[in-house]
C-alpha cells in the first residue's frame, strides 16, 4: 500500500477506537502498521506469543500484546529522512521548562536524595526521571507521528494506541534485544551530552563510569543464557540532538527461553540502576509518579521471517522453507510521551552515580525534552 492509504486506515482505526501501532525501525525506510481486529486487551504470558509487545517499566506488571492472529498488517516505503536539528525546540525548552522553578527544585531534591543513597552504599547507580505536562493544540496524532518520522531517522519511531490504555509516541535510540534465530544482539547505552556538530568529543568520568556499569551488568546478566558473548568497543553515537556512549553486545542464545533473557535484562541499568532491585525500589518509592510504559520496552515479538540462503533457482523453494526463522526486535521505551486530552506528558530522566551533580542532571533532562518538543512544535 502507499503512504496515504496506510494513514487513512490508521485514522479509521483511531476513529473507531480500535487498537493499533505504527512504527519504523532505525535507519530503515519502511513504516509498518499493525491493526488489531477488536478492542480486547491481550497480555503476554510467557513471551512465546507472536505479535507486537508493549511492556511497562515495572516488570511485575503484564505486557500488552497485539497478537498477529488478531491483527491486519500494512506497510509503505517512507520518504521521511531529514534528521535535522530543531533550534525551535531549544526556544520551546525555555518557554516550557527552564522557567518552571518548582519542577527544577523538585527534581534537584530527588537527585540529591539519590546521590546520598549512593554514598550510603544503598546502590551504585539509580536512574531518576520526571514527567512534563505540555499543553498542545495539535489534535491529529498522526501529524505528530509524521513529525517524528521526519526528524529521527536513526531511532525506533512509533505511535501506539489502545482505547483502554492510551496513546503513546516515541523515538527511542536504545535496543533492548534483537534476536534472529539464535543470533543475539543488544547494547549498553549510557551517558548524555548535547550534540554540537561533532562526534569527536571528550567524556567525563561520570559518564564513562555510568556506561561501564551498564555494560558489566548486561554481560553478567546474559552469561547463563548466551554463549560466545562479546562487547564491542565503546562508541559515541548521535540520537537526535544528543550524544550517548554505546557498546554493541553480541552472542548466541543457548535456548529458546526468551522470557528468561528478558527478565534478566529488563529493566536495564540504563533505565533503572544497580543493583536492579534496590534501585527499582528507590524509584518506586521516591519518584512520586507512575512511569507506566516509560522505560519499559516495545517491538516485534517472535515474528516469522524467511530468507533464501542459496540463489540456485532449482533449490529456491526448498531453501525458502529451510530459512524460516523467528525474529524479535525489542526497544527500550525512551524519548517518549503520552497524549491525554489536549496535553502531552513528556517523560525524561538520567542516570545518577556517585559523581553526579544535581544541577547538571536537571539540565540533562531539559536537553532530552528537545526530542519530543521538536515533534510537537515543528
Amino acid at each position: 500500500m502507499n503512504e496515504q492509504d496506510v494513514f487513512a486506515k490508521l485514522e479509521e482505526q483511531y476513529s473507531a477506537q480500535i487498537p493499533f501501532v505504527a512504527y519504523r525501525k532505525p535507519n530503515e525506510n519502511v513504516v509498518n502498521a499493525i491493526l488489531q481486529d477488536d478492542k480486547s486487551i491481550y497480555k503476554v504470558k510467557d513471551f512465546t506469543e507472536n505479535g507486537f509487545v508493549f511492556s511497562p517499566f515495572d516488570n511485575r506488571e503484564e505486557a500488552i500484546l497485539f497478537p498477529l492472529e488478531k491483527c491486519k498488517t500494512l506497510s509503505f516505503e517512507s520518504t521521511f529522512f531529514s534528521e535535522t536539528s530543531n533550534t525551535n525546540a531549544r526556544d520551546l525548552n525555555k518557554k516550557f521548562i527552564n522557567n518552571v522553578d518548582n519542577e527544577q527544585e523538585q527534581h534537584i531534591k530527588l537527585v540529591e536524595k539519590g546521590i546520598k543513597a549512593i554514598h550510603n552504599k544503598r546502590f551504585e547507580k539509580v536512574v531518576l526521571s520526571r514527567v512534563k505536562d505540555v499543553p498542545i493544540s495539535e489534535e491529529n496524532p498522526f501529524n505528530i507521528f509524521k513529525s517524528l518520522l521526519e526528524t529521527y531517522k536513526t531511532a525506533f519511531v512509533y505511535i501506539w494506541f489502545h482505547p483502554q490504555i492510551g496513546m503513546w509516541f516515541g523515538a527511542t535510540p536504545e535496543t533492548l534485544l534483537n534476536i534472529k534465530g539464535q543470533r543475539f544482539t543488544t547494547m549498553s547505552l549510557a551517558g548524555t551530552q548535547p550534540y554540537n556538530g561533532s562526534l569527536d568529543i571528550k567524556w567525563d568520568a561520570k559518564n564513562i563510569n555510568e556506561q561501564q556499569l551498564v555494560t558489566n551488568f548486561v554481560l553478567e546478566s546474559l552469561q547463563p543464557f548466551v554463549e560466545k558473548l562479546e562487547a564491542l568497543n565503546v562508541q559515541t553515537i548521535k540520537a537526535g540532538q544528543l550524544l550517548h556512549l554505546q557498546s554493541r553486545i553480541n552472542g548466541v542464545l543457548k535456548s529458546n527461553h526468551l522470557n528468561r533473557v528478558i527478565l534478566a535484562v529488563h529493566p536495564t541499568p540504563a533505565v533503572c540502576g544497580l543493583p536492579k532491585t534496590d534501585a527499582k525500589d528507590f524509584i518506586l518509592q521516591n519518584e512520586n509518579y507512575d512511569r507506566e510504559f516509560y522505560t519499559g520496552f516495545l517491538g516485534e515479538l517472535n515474528f516469522k521471517v524467511s530468507k533464501s540462503r542459496n540463489t540456485n533457482r532449482r533449490n529456491v523453494e526448498n531453501n525458502a522453507y529451510n530459512s524460516v526463522k523467528t525474529s524479535s526486535e525489542l526497544f527500550v521505551n525512551l524519548r517518549c510521551m503520552q497524549m491525554k486530552d489536549q496535553h502531552m506528558l513528556i517523560y525524561v530522566g538520567g542516570g545518577v552515580t556517585k559523581d553526579s551533580i544535581a544541577q547538571l542532571e536537571w539540565e540533562e533532562t531539559v536537553n532530552k525534552t528537545q526530542t519530543m518538543l521538536g515533534a510537537l512544535f515543528n
